[in-house]
C-alpha cells in the first residue's frame, strides 16, 4: 500500500527504544527490561486483561483485574469458580455478556486445550468472547506471533502519521494496514504495547504532547498542525430513550428482593432489583409488573444511565414488607449486608442507592 503522504515511513526499532525507556508499569504486563532477561508473558494474565479493557479504561480495570487475579490466580483456578461468583466480582465492570464469556473461554481452554491458550489467532478466535482485536492482541503480547493490533490508541496514531481522510469506522481497514506493514517480525507484542502506550501518553486525544513523540518528523498531521482533527469520526447517531420502573421491595430486617435476569440480553445473568421492561413509551400500569401488589406509595426519583445504544429513565419506588413476606416467584430475599457482595451491575446499585441510600457500600 502506497504512503498517502511525502513523508519517511517511522521506525518500528525508534519506538521500541522508546518504549525500552518509557513502557507504563501494568499489573498484567510484564516490562521490557524483564522480556529482556527471558520472562515471558502469562497468556492467562494477558487474556484476562484484554476481556478486562475491552470498552474500559486502564485505571477502572487495575483493580479489577488484582481482584481477579487473587482469587483466581491461573485460568484452572477460574474454571473451577462458580459463574455466579465470578459475576458478582465482575459487578460495576459492564458489558456483562464478557463476563458470562470469561467463565465459558476459561472452561474450554481447560476441558479441550489442558489449560493453555491457542497461539495463532485463528485458533483463539474460536474461544468464546475473542473477537479479531482480542485475538491478535493476545497472540502478539502473550505468543510474539505479529499480527497487527489496532486498538483505538493506534488508530489515534496512525491516523495522524498518515493523515487518514476516511471517517471511522470506515478508516479502521486502511489502518490496519498500515500496523500490519510496520509490525516487525521481531518483538512484535512488545511493539504492540509500545504503540498503545504512545496513545495513551503522548498522542492523547486532545493537546498531544508532540514534541516529546519519537515519530514527530514522520507525522503528517503534526507537520500540518491538524493532529487533533484525526481520526476522523462520523457524526453521532442520537441515541433514543427507554423508560421503565423499579421495584425496591424491602423486608422489615432490612432484607431487599432481588432476581436474576435472563443469561441473554442487555446484563444477562446480573443480579437486579425487580421492574417492569424497558420500552419507548412510559409504562401505561407500571404496577402490573410488581413483586406484590403492595402500597408502592413511596416515590424515590428517576434514575439516569446510559448504555452503549440507548438513554434509560427508571422512575424508583418502594414499600416495606412484614418478615413473614415469602419473596416473589424467581426472588429472594438478601440481607441488608449481603446487597454489596451480589452480582449488582451500576444500574441497579444507582436504583437501591435511590430507595435505600449506603445499601450497596461494604460495611466495614
Amino acid at each position: 500500500m502506497a504512503n498517502s503522504n511525502s513523508n519517511p515511513e517511522p521506525s518500528p526499532s525508534d519506538l521500541l527504544e522508546w518504549y525500552d525507556r518509557h513502557a507504563r508499569v501494568l499489573p498484567w504486563r510484564v516490562s521490557p527490561q524483564n522480556r529482556a532477561l527471558g520472562e515471558v508473558p502469562d497468556p492467562y494474565r494477558v487474556w484476562l486483561s484484554e476481556i478486562m479493557l475491552q470498552q474500559t479504561t486502564v485505571a477502572t480495570v487495575k483493580s479489577y483485574f488484582e481482584k481477579f487475579t487473587s482469587l483466581w490466580p491461573s485460568i484452572n483456578d477460574l474454571a473451577r469458580a462458580d459463574r455466579e461468583d465470578v459475576l458478582k466480582a465482575w459487578a460495576g465492570l459492564g458489558y456483562y455478556s464478557r463476563a458470562r464469556n470469561l467463565k465459558a473461554c476459561a472452561d474450554i481452554v481447560v476441558e479441550q486445550y489442558g489449560g493453555k491458550f491457542p497461539e495463532t489467532v485463528a485458533g483463539l478466535k474460536e474461544l468464546p468472547g475473542i473477537g479479531d482485536y482480542t485475538a491478535s492482541a493476545i497472540a502478539t503480547i502473550a505468543f510474539d506471533q505479529p499480527a497487527a493490533v489496532v486498538d483505538g490508541n493506534v488508530e489515534r496514531v496512525l491516523s495522524r502519521i498518515f493523515t487518514v481522510e476516511e471517517a471511522m469506522p470506515k478508516a479502521k481497514k486502511t489502518i490496519k494496514e498500515y500496523q500490519s506493514r510496520l509490525t516487525p517480525l521481531n518483538r512484535a507484542g512488545d511493539y504492540a504495547q509500545a504503540m498503545m502506550d504512545l496513545g495513551a501518553t503522548i498522542c492523547t486525544p486532545k493537546n498531544p504532547a508532540c514534541s516529546l513523540c519519537i515519530w514527530w518528523g514522520d507525522c503528517a498531521a503534526f507537520k500540518l498542525g491538524t493532529q487533533e482533527n484525526f481520526p476522523v469520526k462520523a457524526p453521532k447517531k442520537v441515541k433514543p430513550t427507554r423508560y421503565g420502573w423499579a421495584f425496591v421491595a424491602v423486608r422489615a430486617d432490612g432484607a431487599v428482593l432481588l432476581r436474576t435476569r435472563p443469561d441473554k440480553g442487555l446484563l444477562g445473568g446480573m443480579t437486579e432489583v425487580p421492574g417492569t421492561s424497558w420500552g419507548e413509551e412510559k409504562p401505561k400500569s407500571p404496577f402490573a409488573s410488581a413483586p406484590f401488589q403492595a402500597g408502592w406509595s413511596k416515590r424515590c426519583g428517576v434514575i439516569h444511565h446510559t448504555f452503549t445504544h440507548f438513554h434509560l429513565e427508571v422512575e424508583v419506588v418502594t414499600s416495606m414488607f412484614p418478615m413473614e413476606q415469602a419473596p416473589a416467584k424467581n426472588c429472594w430475599w438478601s440481607a441488608m449486608e449481603d446487597v454489596p457482595d451480589e452480582a449488582l451491575p451500576t444500574l441497579m446499585n444507582k436504583m437501591l442507592e435511590a430507595a435505600l441510600p449506603g445499601v450497596t457500600k461494604p460495611k466495614l
